[in-house]
């Protein structure tokens, strides 16, 4: 019995990621998409950035290593840009590449931050994991491979996508006042 209540309450926290999205701001029309990319300069050429796991291990942070080199997952509701409302961009923790603006994200009540489009395209690399039991469509830097979180098809309009996004995983880079 034991057994059962730990798989279930295991189960349980490793879906739900996966919830139904609950948007309830930021849903942009198709002709609103191309307003959506912010004023940080995409400084991706293609190049990878590697590094040996030791060196990753010296410039991040325990939680930081776990998430973003190891493919962990942040508690749900504890990270620290969950409720980030500033105007900005939100970059890679490991290595500052732009994956998403703040612009695209939204309040989907799974308890991670939540974008329905990146940045950019070519930013953001992805590729089927079944770390759980199922397939799921997993998201990580182009750049320098670290894990993100996962992507879902229950997003918002106008692209119905969740790019469901450890907060660990990002820094964010808040927009420069105009003068």
């Amino acid at each position: 019995m034991k057994k059962i209540i730990l798989f279930t309450s295991c189960l349980f926290f490793f879906t739900a990621c996966g919830s139904k999205s609950q948007s309830t701001s930021n849903k942009k029309s198709d002709s609103q998409l191309d307003q959506v990319k912010s004023t940080y300069v995409n400084n991706y050429t293609g190049e990878k950035i590697v590094k040996s796991e030791e060196d990753w291990q010296e410039e991040l942070s325990e939680m930081e290593f776990y998430v973003i080199r190891e493919k962990g997952t942040e508690r749900a509701f504890t990270g620290s840009l969950l409720d980030e409302k500033r105007n900005g961009t939100f970059v890679c923790k490991a290595c500052q590449l732009p994956l998403f603006d703040s612009t695209s994200k939204f309040k989907s009540g799974t308890g991670w931050p939540s974008f329905y489009i990146p940045h950019e395209e070519e930013n953001i690399a992805s590729e089927t994991d079944y770390l759980i039991g199922y397939a799921r469509t997993e998201v990580m830097c182009a750049r320098c491979d670290g894990h993100l979180g996962h992507v879902f098809d229950d997003g918002p309009k106008p692209t119905g996508l969740r790019y469901c996004i450890n907060s660990v995983s990002l820094d964010f880079v808040p927009n420069q006042k105009e003068p």
